[in-house]
């Protein structure tokens, strides 16, 4: 926990540092390290499921334009949404093998991620883009 603070202070110093029209992002990423925390993840993800009313393993929302987002997966009970938010964002999610879960939220301008996951792994990205 206490890593995660100093990464979060350190991203948010950078941030405010950085003169308005230099552009950049900020990104907050969990990776699930443990059985316990890879459940939480993927019921995190299946009430954002449940209440956007998404119905299959793969799901992109895009608000904006010049967005580009894409999944790919290979294997069974794999979970992969992106929701962008703003413009010019870049993501995707590669999911090989089985039981993957990740979620990629991109808001404001900019924003690039890139997830590629091979068995068993649950991630959360949050990324806002200046």
């Amino acid at each position: 926990m206490k890593r995660t603070l100093t990464a979060l202070t350190l991203a948010l110093t950078t941030a405010f540092a950085v003169p308005a029209m230099a552009g950049g992002t900020i990104t907050f990423g969990f990776n699930a390290k443990n059985q316990d925390e890879a459940n939480a993840i993927r019921a995190g993800l299946a009430i954002y499921s449940l209440v956007k009313d998404i119905d299959t393993n793969g799901h992109i929302t895009q608000n904006g334009i010049n967005n580009a987002a894409g999944i790919a997966q290979g294997g069974k009970n794999n979970k992969g949404i992106i929701h962008q938010d703003g413009k010019n964002h870049d993501g995707t999610i590669t999911q090989n093998g089985n039981n993957n879960a990740c979620g990629l939220f991109q808001f404001g301008n900019g924003a690039t991620g890139h997830v590629n996951q091979n068995g068993g792994e649950a991630c959360l990205i949050f990324q806002a883009g200046f």
